[in-house]
């Protein structure tokens, strides 16, 4: 996977926050018969503390924390996801 692309800042309905790094892998297909060419995969996400987490649309994501039964829903006001 490639270096964290952005990081989005989204908070719980307590207004606690989490950072959530959002990444791109990248396959590079310069092998093949023409030269060059690159495909962009769809993006991962995972919080700075490497919980997993779903993008379920819009500005809400979904963490999943180790010991709690239920992912947590977070919110970003960041304009690429809203």
């Amino acid at each position: 996977m490639s270096p964290t692309e952005r990081t989005i800042l989204a908070f719980d309905e307590g207004g606690n926050e989490y950072f959530i790094d959002m990444f791109h892998s990248v396959r590079d297909l310069s092998d093949l018969q023409h030269s060059g060419p690159v495909e962009g995969g769809l993006p991962a996400f995972q919080t700075r503390e490497g919980h997993s987490v779903v993008h379920l649309g819009g500005g809400e994501f979904a963490v999943t924390v180790p010991g709690e039964e239920e992912a947590i829903t977070v919110r970003t006001e960041d304009p690429e996801f809203v």
